[in-house]
């Protein structure tokens, strides 16, 4: 049967972070006219993943200090886009029901709620926003997230439901109670794309996030899901012993009251070499006779692949803006890599933005 990846994977329980070193941009180069376009690749721990409690505004305080003094004018984060789910719904033979409801957001609600399914809501998106004020009625952001919620991106409904005054948080204007109880509950998650992506958007005023995430590049064809799982994990109990030590001192980072030294650790140039021995390679080394390892990197490489692309989609029409992605750290070295191949780009060293 064909499953994403990460969903087969959660039966034997990932690392947390694998990671290979950037290359330098080898292809073809140009000059070309007007400033480049800038791209901070923003590698995170999966917050709400890990020990140590919600997030509070006080442990994000000055990383987002940091990350606003960038400026960026477009923000990604790692979640599905809905026309991509969309795609794989209507595909059922080749994408895997259960994958699908693990990694896209289920939009019934909001399409009861707002008369709109996937498509028609991404169109009225653009359409809003295209005539979008400048003060914009708390109405207005109603209706604005709740077409967000049909369309599949959940954060940036956030964004809209985080500008309204607290007493303009309430059903109306295609929210329902269903849906002011979703905002809600995402409001209080402590996933990086809220507490990160959401609260930056705000900060500088945009009025949406991206979604860049994409699982059809993983989606194997998986006839022994045991005998897979086993495999992978058996790669990863090959480890040098040094990678548990990696992973205990990112958690005792993650339980700090300050998440800035968590991510300046895991964002310098050092820590992209060396997690890539607790995974990629290990995988890339098994023997069994179907080399799941080389399947399970191969779907790796694919999946960075194509969430890159859709990252170039949210700034090919504005070329010279400054850009921010925040992805599981593990992407970044792919991240930075590929996005060095595009032409007109300047991947943006992390580190400096977050400071020692």
């Amino acid at each position: 049967m064909r499953m994403p990846l990460l969903a087969v994977l959660l039966l034997a329980t990932s690392p947390l972070c694998a990671q290979v070193a950037p290359a330098p941009h080898d292809g073809p180069r140009a000059p070309f006219a007007g400033p480049p376009t800038r791209v901070l690749v923003l590698g995170s721990v999966h917050l709400a993943q890990e020990e140590g409690g919600p997030v509070t505004a006080r442990e994000t305080g000055r990383l987002l200090e940091r990350l606003a003094a960038f400026g960026p004018q477009v923000i990604t984060v790692e979640a599905m886009r809905g026309e991509t789910c969309d795609l794989m719904r209507r595909h059922p033979a080749v994408y895997d029901e259960e994958g699908i409801a693990h990694y896209c957001p289920d939009t019934d609600a909001a399409r009861a709620a707002t008369g709109l399914d996937v498509p028609a809501a991404i169109a009225s998106v653009e359409e809003q926003l295209a005539a979008w004020p400048q003060s914009p009625t708390a109405a207005q952001r109603r209706r604005l997230a709740a077409t967000f919620l049909a369309a599949g991106d959940l954060t940036s409904a956030l964004v809209q439901w985080l500008y309204l005054p607290e007493a303009e948080r309430r059903a109306g204007d295609g929210l329902d109670a269903a849906l002011v109880q979703a905002l809600r509950k995402r409001a209080a998650s402590s996933n990086e794309n809220t507490v990160i992506g959401a609260a930056l958007a705000v900060r500088l005023g945009l009025q949406r996030v991206h979604p860049v995430d994409d699982h059809t590049g993983d989606n194997l064809r998986i006839d022994d899901e045991d005998a897979y799982a086993a495999a992978i994990r058996g790669a990863w109990d090959r480890a040098p012993p040094e990678c548990a030590a990696t992973y205990a001192y990112l958690r005792e980072l993650r339980q700090a009251p300050d998440l800035l030294p968590l991510y300046q650790h895991i964002n310098r140039a050092a820590y992209q070499t060396v997690p890539m021995r607790c995974d990629f390679a290990l995988a890339l080394a098994d023997t069994s006779p179907q080399r799941y390892g080389r399947q399970y990197v191969t779907g790796w490489d694919l999946r960075n692949l194509r969430m890159v692309a859709n990252i170039g989609e949210t700034f090919r029409e504005r070329p010279g803006v400054r850009v921010l992605s925040i992805v599981g750290v593990s992407h970044k070295p792919w991240f930075d890599r590929l996005l060095g191949q595009l032409q007109g780009v300047e991947v943006v060293d992390a580190a400096q933005v977050l400071g020692d």
